[in-house]
């Protein structure tokens, strides 16, 4: 076992005995999530619903197949990426989380990047995508990739929501197709498709930057 793998069990076992918020007393297992401590790609999720509450284990419901077809159309394997929530514990009755629910988990979410240390994280619904971007609106820049902080992120709608509105199946299934793509065009030899660029040419700036490709 490498010493990420060991400090990311041990991390995955303080996360199952978490009291930060109430959720622990609602809950029936924590979700810390699971892949490989050396993932290039980190999927985070929203929190825990009632499949996930159960078996400890991220995404292994109804949206966690969907989840898995999506990784498909991505050329991607779920036991090559490392999956997780930016919540823990299930909220009551899959409601959405709670400010101090968010706050609290938080740094579990940033000790787990800090291992990992991805150079891609796909955010996967709202909350996902507010904590990377507070402001940003999932309806207007998912299927887009940013960079910020020397990762890429890319933006998607919450597996779930497709199981709720068909024609977000769809909308699904062709931003996974993109994360491919860009996952392809980052994968060839370093100095052809090392930096990202904005969309007239010019290099990165300080700001978090859409990227082109799209």
């Amino acid at each position: 076992m490498t010493n990420a793998a060991a400090e990311l069990e041990s991390l995955e076992g303080e996360i199952r005995l978490c009291t930060r918020c109430d959720l622990h007393t609602v809950a029936n297992k924590a979700v810390p999530g699971e892949g490989p401590a050396d993932a290039e790609v980190m999927l985070v999720g929203e929190a825990p619903g009632f499949n996930e509450d159960k078996q400890g284990r991220p995404f292994v419901g109804a949206a966690g197949r969907f989840l898995e077809e999506l990784l498909g159309a991505a050329g991607l394997k779920r036991e090559e990426v490392y999956i997780t929530n930016v919540v823990k514990h299930r909220p009551p009755n899959n409601r959405d989380p709670l400010p101090n629910e968010l706050a609290a988990c938080l740094p579990w979410l940033e000790r787990q990047i800090e291992i990992i240390n991805p150079r891609f994280i796909v955010t996967l619904g709202r909350f996902s995508l507010g904590t990377f971007f507070p402001g940003s609106m999932i309806s207007k820049v998912h299927g887009e990739v940013r960079e910020k902080d020397g990762r890429f992120f890319f933006a998607m709608y919450h597996p779930a929501a497709a199981l709720h509105q068909e024609k977000l199946r769809q909308t699904l299934l062709e931003d996974a197709g993109k994360l491919g793509e860009f996952l392809r065009e980052k994968a060839k030899p370093t100095g052809q498709a090392d930096k990202p660029e904005t969309a007239n040419g010019a290099g990165e700036d300080d700001s978090p930057e859409q990227l082109s490709f799209f």
